[in-house]
């Protein structure tokens, strides 16, 4: 009850609209951000809640859009799958957005794409990457988006990497069995390294309370692999890195989008040292869409923007395009203004949505040099 009530307040506060009140004015169209304030990834949520705040207040500050001011509802949905889907429901029924920007994790936008897609909410993600998120049992969710690239992509991308980059012939896995986004790459990952023509000399799991990994680090040593991919984020995954360390392992350490965020090295220290890991953008692109982003954002927050909220940057812009596009506050018509985006130049690069509604666009390889991200190259579709 406490929590309920401290997210009302948290409502009228950001919106200024007392939350009974369903029917916004004609002039105002609602939109909504699930996003984890708290809870294991709170750095993530607290990025996104940054950027879609940007990118709102430069939409508002230029008369809104389609003649509409934006009213933002913002819930933390704290990382949880149920918590998620009852942040959806608030905004839906209770708050009446005409559409949703998040959540920021897997394991929590897929209940939210799939109540979106009951109530026929359009509803983007700027950071789910698994499949789920748009496609479940082999039909579309059309009134869901993403502008992220898949895990199948990323997967794909470090496998390619290892064995060409890195020219490693024999890899290990290390993952989370009971989050839908750390299995879903490590499978991508071990098939992909495989049909390259590497070995796949591991392939262990772990729960999402695990803490010591010294027995499966010991099985993965004894297996000598040259690379050792960790697909979760990085709070796990700088725990694992230590005592990978600690193990005497010599390896390299490799992993997808999840790595982001400078608590990284904070946990990690120097065993994350000599890391690599795929991203959706560098803040050293030499692109003036990149650079005048990460000026505006150093300047508003005193930090470098980290690929999440970068994302979530472009994912709101999208979304406000789509909007502009239909001329309209209807659901239906902003959910087909999203679905034929097309040329769209955002941060990470231009955006062309496919039949599922994912982005046609590129990844990046960054190295963890001296306690930094340094990029390292692209890799295109």
């Amino acid at each position: 009850m406490r929590r309920g009530l401290s997210l009302l307040a948290l409502v009228v506060l950001l919106v200024g609209h007392f939350p009974g009140c369903k029917s916004p004015p004609a002039k105002e169209i609602r939109i909504g951000l699930i996003t984890p304030l708290s809870g294991d990834v709170k750095t993530f949520g607290e990025s996104v809640k940054n950027a879609f705040e940007v990118a709102v207040e430069e939409a508002n500050a230029k008369g809104g859009v389609a003649g509409m001011k934006i009213a933002t509802f913002l819930v933390d949905d704290r990382n949880d799958p149920t918590e998620a889907s009852n942040a959806a429901n608030l905004l839906i029924n209770q708050h009446g957005v005409k559409a949703i920007v998040g959540s920021v994790t897997s394991k929590t936008t897929i209940p939210v794409s799939d109540l979106a897609q009951s109530l026929r909410i359009p509803t983007i993600t700027g950071t789910a990457t698994n499949p789920k998120v748009t496609v479940a049992d082999g039909k579309r969710k059309d009134y869901m988006f993403r502008a992220c690239y898949t895990d199948s992509f990323q997967g794909t991308v470090m496998a390619k990497f290892a064995r060409g980059t890195l020219n490693a012939t024999a890899a290990a896995v290390l993952y989370d069995a009971s989050n839908d986004y750390s299995k879903g790459i490590a499978e991508v990952f071990r098939d992909a390294f495989v049909r390259m023509g590497g070995r796949v000399t591991a392939y262990e799991s772990y729960g999402k309370d695990d803490v010591d990994f010294s027995a499966l680090l010991t099985k993965v040593k004894a297996a000598k692999p040259d690379v050792l991919f960790l697909p979760d984020y990085y709070n796990k995954v700088g725990l694992i890195a230590k005592q990978a360390k600690e193990t005497g392992f010599q390896g390299a350490l490799i992993g997808p989008d999840g790595w982001d965020s400078p608590e990284l090295v904070k946990v990690a220290g120097d065993a994350i040292e000599g890391g690599y890991f795929s991203n959706h953008y560098s803040p050293e692109d030499t692109r003036p869409e990149v650079g005048n982003w990460v000026k505006k954002y150093k300047e508003k927050f005193q930090q470098t923007p980290d690929a999440l909220g970068t994302l979530a940057y472009d994912a709101t812009n999208m979304l406000l395009e789509a909007i502009r596009k239909a001329n309209s506050a209807d659901p239906g018509k902003i959910r087909d203004a999203l679905a034929s985006l097309s040329g769209f130049e955002g941060v990470t690069g231009k955006f062309t949505m496919d039949e599922h509604g994912d982005p046609i666009k590129s990844a990046v390889i960054i190295q963890i040099k001296d306690g930094k991200q340094k990029f390292l190259q692209v890799v295109n579709p």
